[in-house]
């Protein structure tokens, strides 16, 4: 039994881990449009192949650098400020 809940503590706390972060807790009528935060991330270089908005407050990005490398960039889409950023190398 206790090894049993060992793993689903272990199981649990990888998901949490794992989970997109928190960008803002602004309301959305303070967020930069869609549209607009799309067309800054193209302007910062970056070319997109997805670009979504998540259940945690920020706008995310699946794409390229301007170097060609894969990224996974979340966003504030307050500001537009880098929260967390993950590249290939």
């Amino acid at each position: 039994m206790r090894s049993g809940l060992l793993a689903t503590l272990m199981a649990v706390s990888s998901l949490a881990m794992a989970s997109d972060p928190v960008c803002t807790k602004e309301p959305e009528s303070k967020w930069m449009s869609f549209d607009q935060a799309k067309q800054q991330v193209q302007d910062m270089g970056y070319k997109i192949k997805k670009f979504k908005k998540t259940s945690t407050g920020c706008y995310e990005l699946y794409g390229y650098n301007a170097e060609g490398k894969k990224t996974e960039i979340y966003f504030n889409p307050v500001d537009m400020s880098k929260v967390k950023e993950e590249q290939d190398d």
